[in-house]
């Protein structure tokens, strides 16, 4: 077991970095960073700082869909990150949680 930090940052589907979606500039950024990986995952349902819920049903269909954006790593390399979302995020979360790795087929952590 390696332990290691979770970032994950929840944003809306449209948001916007540089005419394109913030989801796409964090893992770009992160790519960049040479952070272990990075994956986007797309809700169906949710709510945030509009209080306003979106979703995937027809009858209420949202074009702003929450997304996560979850990236694993050593610590040191997710802290040193963290400065690169300054600016970059308006509306939205940013968490940072203790984990632990198991099994990690890439580089090592």
């Amino acid at each position: 077991m390696t332990p290691a930090l979770r970032l994950t940052i929840f944003v809306g589907e449209t948001d916007t970095s540089h005419h394109k979606p913030l989801y796409h500039e964090i893992v770009h950024r992160a790519h960049a960073a040479g952070l272990a990986g990075a994956s986007v995952f797309r809700g169906i349902e949710g709510y945030g700082a509009s209080n306003h819920i979106h979703t995937t049903r027809i009858l209420s269909l949202s074009e702003d869909l929450p997304v996560a954006i979850v990236i694993v790593d050593e610590p040191a390399r997710i802290r040193a990150f963290l400065p690169q979302l300054d600016g970059l995020i308006g509306e939205g979360l940013v968490m940072v949680d203790e984990v632990e790795v198991h099994r990690y087929g890439g580089k090592p952590l």
